[in-house]
């Protein structure tokens, strides 16, 4: 038969001698590391080792100059990807230049 065949017909095997109690199944856990709240002064702190203006760092992030400001005034807080994206670049502060969408130009 086809290898289609032979790889379908050993995983319903598999599956067989699992039900039957004669094999374990690879088992894989996944844990989504939850997302960190920042204070104001993380934020800031953040912000200034990329070099980034408010400005600047509000466009990389895609937010408005207002809401880094509400960020670094302790008015409002990142939540969601923009604290993703905040984790990314506290733990590789090298990772503002990786992305396609910064463009250093001299």
């Amino acid at each position: 038969m086809s290898k289609f065949y032979d790889d379908i017909m050993e995983s319903l095997n598999e599956a067989l001698d699992y039900v039957d109690g004669k094999k374990d199944l690879k088992k894989n856990t996944v844990v989504i590391v939850p997302v960190k709240e920042y204070t104001a002064d993380e934020v800031k702190s953040i912000r200034k080792s990329t070099g980034m203006s408010q400005k600047l760092f509000a466009k990389y992030m895609g937010v408005s100059g207002k809401t880094v400001e509400a960020w670094e005034e302790g008015v409002n807080h990142p939540s969601g990807s923009s604290s993703r994206i905040l984790s990314m670049i506290e733990t590789d502060k090298g990772v503002v230049n990786e992305f396609p969408f910064v463009k250093i130009e001299a």
